[in-house]
């Protein structure tokens, strides 16, 4: 059995969606979904352990030998990813039946879980795999379903969000798929192992160029970057709060995924940053996107808003890493990947607990609410701590790695600029506390009660690993690193 694990990894989740079909009763499906996510959780644990001590696994589906054949390849980069991923949704699927049942019509509870285990499938597929076309159709699985998770937010604007996602996706989407396409016409093959070899024969043609910059502009769109990201921050404000949690802890971080994976193992790091101006490009477009997004996220008005601004400006930290071009800038960016994925479900899910008990997450009904509900406040104060990057928080381990990352670089103002973007920062999440802890209580909310224990739970689960792995940093360290040192073709 343990053999077949890369392909269980997806093959769970992808035909478990549609046997939710047959469990009628609410409750049963969570436990269904909930089951399913925890298997995937074992299972990308138990092959991170396989890659770390024996290396990398490749397995070839239905015995046909890559190139010919499809091939799944799991490395530390993505067997890091993929533990992320089925390890976020596992926890967040905890709170999910208190979540929905305010949240989402009982005739669409089945729905939900279909659609939300759909979208697990497909994020676990786009990381496990080595072909780069079933990339896209697993990219499709993960988008479509997405699109209609986020339209069961109960406001009515949760429509406009998925169709102006499903726009921009779409659009992304296609750009991946052209980039795809040009790349099989000038090499005869979609394996991304054989396109390493096979495009530095052809690399100084227009077609090779063109299928470049086709790709990397459907991922950023897909990522989110700065200026993509339009369709971001309405897409995780109406969203239901239990799909917000599980979208932005992992759906951002597989488009870095991708990005890395196609600029550094397809490509190669001489021709995506040789050719390109990309190390400009994305050290700007980063800084830009920190300052800019972290402005935007002070003159918020709903908290929801204010964190989904928030996640621009942490993607822009993620990407100023990934353009430093160095073992020490992407050992920084899957850090924060992971580190960020543990901050944002965390203080998501914290929402869709006031979400739950006030019906709002405006910020002028936070007016005392660190009284009324203080663990699920307390919460928030100490994902916000992390987000700033305060010691003994996994924000402070991501800051510091990027910041000496840079000054390694000698890009001395780039590490100030980091360090000042940081401070925006403060400056949102003391709104919050204000709010929460220095204003009395609004008329008529004396009775509100702290969140039930489905969801404290999943969010106290998620505070104590920001700061178990801010103060205990050897797992998420050496992960990071031997990944990065993979990437870079460096043995241990």
């Amino acid at each position: 059995m343990l053999i077949h694990l890369p392909v269980l990894q997806v093959i769970i989740p992808l035909l478990a969606a549609p046997l939710c079909l047959f469990l009628t009763k609410p409750r049963l499906v969570w436990l269904f979904a909930l089951i399913v996510s925890g298997l995937a959780f074992l299972i990308s644990g138990l092959l991170l352990q396989q890659v770390m001590t024996s290396g990398t696994i490749i397995y070839d589906l239905g015995g046909w030998d890559a190139p010919w054949g499809i091939e799944y390849r799991i490395d530390r980069l993505n067997a890091f990813l993929l533990l992320i991923i089925s390890s976020i949704s596992t926890i967040v699927l905890i709170a999910a039946d208190t979540s929905i049942r305010k949240e989402i019509p009982a005739d669409h509870h089945v729905l939900f879980y279909i659609l939300y285990l759909l979208s697990l499938a497909g994020m676990l597929g786009i990381v496990a795999t080595g072909d780069a076309f079933n990339v896209f159709v697993f990219l499709e699985i993960s988008s479509l379903s997405a699109y209609a998770l986020i339209a069961l937010g109960k406001d009515r604007r949760a429509l406009w969000a998925s169709y102006q996602y499903l726009i921009m996706g779409t659009i992304g989407a296609t750009f991946i798929l052209i980039g795809i396409g040009l790349m099989y016409q000038m090499t005869g093959t979609l394996n991304m192992e054989d396109l390493s070899k096979r495009l530095p024969e052809v690399s100084q043609t227009r077609t090779v160029f063109t299928a470049f910059a086709f790709l990397i502009v459907g991922i950023c769109l897909k990522l989110a970057m700065f200026p993509l990201h339009l369709w971001l921050p309405n897409a995780y404000a109406y969203a239901p709060s239990i799909v917000t949690a599980f979208f932005a802890a992992t759906a951002t971080k597989v488009a870095i995924y991708l990005l890395i994976r196609f600029t550094i193992t397809v490509f190669g790091l001489s021709f995506s940053f040789t050719h390109f101006p990309l190390q400009l490009l994305f050290v700007v477009l980063g800084l830009v996107g920190i300052f800019v997004a972290s402005t935007v996220a002070i003159y918020q008005t709903n908290v929801k808003h204010l964190f989904a601004y928030s996640s621009i400006a942490q993607i822009g930290y993620m990407i100023v890493g990934f353009s430093m071009t160095t073992m020490a800038g992407m050992t920084a960016t899957l850090l924060h990947l992971f580190n960020h994925a543990l901050m944002k479900s965390a203080l998501f899910l914290a929402l869709g607990a006031v979400m739950y008990r006030i019906g709002t997450t405006k910020l002028t009904h936070f007016q005392g609410l660190g009284r009324q509900m203080p663990l699920t406040l307390a919460a928030i104060v100490i994902g916000g701590l992390s987000l700033i990057g305060v010691p003994l928080t996994v924000g402070f381990v991501s800051k510091w790695y990027l910041v000496m990352a840079a000054i390694e670089n000698g890009w001395w103002p780039v590490a100030a600029l980091i360090l000042l973007g940081s401070l925006l920062a403060v400056v949102y999440v003391w709104r919050i506390v204000e709010m929460a802890y220095f204003k009395p209580a609004l008329a008529g909310t004396e009775t509100i009660k702290e969140a039930p224990l489905s969801f404290l739970i999943p969010i106290w689960t998620l505070i104590l690993a920001n700061i178990y792995f801010g103060i205990d940093t050897r797992l998420s360290v050496q992960v990071a690193q031997a990944a990065s040192m993979s990437l870079f073709g460096v043995t241990p």
